[in-house]
């Protein structure tokens, strides 16, 4: 498709495709059964939420909504330069940046037991200062929309993971109603997806999650494609991104969802695009980022909310800011049956 504006998230395509296949061969059927649901429910799984920084991998059961307050808050006053380099030898950066969502507002319903909707929208505040002048702004922030689907369910009687396949968009709602642009125009590691502000950008991925009595384990991978830009009369191009996540938890109390976890983190920006189009803005070179988050999680008594906190630091990059990520997430489950799940 080069030297045309066309796209398409090639990775949803190659995952489809896998999906037919290991259809045709028999691995999996297009969703779990009612019996496998019904084990996997039956089974070891307190009511709380973690991690913060990756997408869960269960979905709402059909007829449940889950609203989640996010406060998402960045201080970056370091970066690396264009080698790889750990946290001890960071340097002063050109840029000093400190942000907020005030909040994350998201927004889940179960369509299916095996297909999950979701909306995100949220306020961005920024404060700045770049070669001695200070910027400063708040408005709106970017809106996304995302599909979950969960072909495979975990057994509990087996090493067999829940597997869920991940559909997402980014809509610019934040540059279209006059917001500024951070410096770098760079959402931070942390954002799930990570994309950049003001961009429509659309992300694929393939998530996996096994409970192990105490112990909670997830993982993903995910691609993101920006669609090409403007900026006057020319088209702008950045490269596309590599996210990968992982996350364990160990929850101490079942009654109460409280456990803490770990987050480890990575982007990498990419020098190509899917489209085969040229980069002309951003890090050309690319970039890489490794974060890793400490959590903690609890439950409300014996009510729907729960709640999780950590704070993601940032240990190693290239081409990259080094900063540090507070966050705060509150999760609210409702039914239309009046009996909320946990997935």
């Amino acid at each position: 498709m080069r030297g045309g504006s066309r796209y398409i998230p090639f990775l949803f395509i190659i995952l489809v495709i896998s999906c037919g296949l290991s259809t045709l061969a028999g691995a999996w059927e297009w969703v779990p059964s009612d019996e496998e649901l019904r084990k996997y429910r039956k089974s070891w799984n307190p009511f709380s939420h973690g991690p913060l920084l990756h997408t869960a991998v269960d979905v709402q059961p059909k007829g449940q909504y889950l609203l989640r307050p996010f406060i998402f808050s960045q201080i970056g006053e370091h970066s690396f330069d264009n080698r790889f380099q750990f946290v001890t030898e960071r340097k002063s950066g050109p840029t000093h940046l400190y942000s907020v969502q005030e909040p994350s507002l998201e927004f889940a319903y179960g369509i299916t037991d095996h297909i999950q909707l979701g909306v995100t929208t949220s306020l961005q505040s920024f404060w700045s200062r770049e070669n001695g002048r200070n910027d400063t702004d708040t408005g709106p922030g970017d809106t996304s929309l995302a599909i979950k689907y969960r072909p495979i369910v975990q057994d509990p009687d087996s090493w067999r993971p829940s597997v869920t396949f991940f559909n997402h968009m980014v809509i610019p709602t934040g540059k279209w109603l006059g917001t500024s642009k951070p410096p770098g125009g760079f959402a931070p590691i942390g954002r799930f997806p990570a994309t950049r502000f003001g961009e429509v950008g659309f992300t694929e991925g393939a998530m996996v999650r096994k409970n192990f009595q105490p112990f909670r384990i997830q993982a993903g991978v995910f691609y993101t494609y920006a669609a090409p830009g403007s900026e006057g009369k020319e088209t702008t191009y950045t490269g596309d991104l590599v996210n990968t996540r992982v996350a364990f938890e160990h929850i101490l109390d079942d009654t109460r969802g409280f456990g803490y976890g770990v987050e480890l983190v990575t982007l990498h920006g990419l020098t190509w695009r899917a489209d085969g189009h040229e980069i002309n803005r951003g890090q050309k070179s690319g970039f890489s980022i490794i974060g890793l988050e400490p959590t903690i999680q609890w439950r409300f008594g014996d009510t729907p909310f729960v709640a999780a906190a950590g704070v993601l630091f940032t240990i190693a990059g290239q081409n990259a800011s080094e900063s540090i990520y507070p966050n705060l997430s509150i999760f609210y489950y409702w039914s239309e049956t009046g009996k909320v799940l946990m997935r």
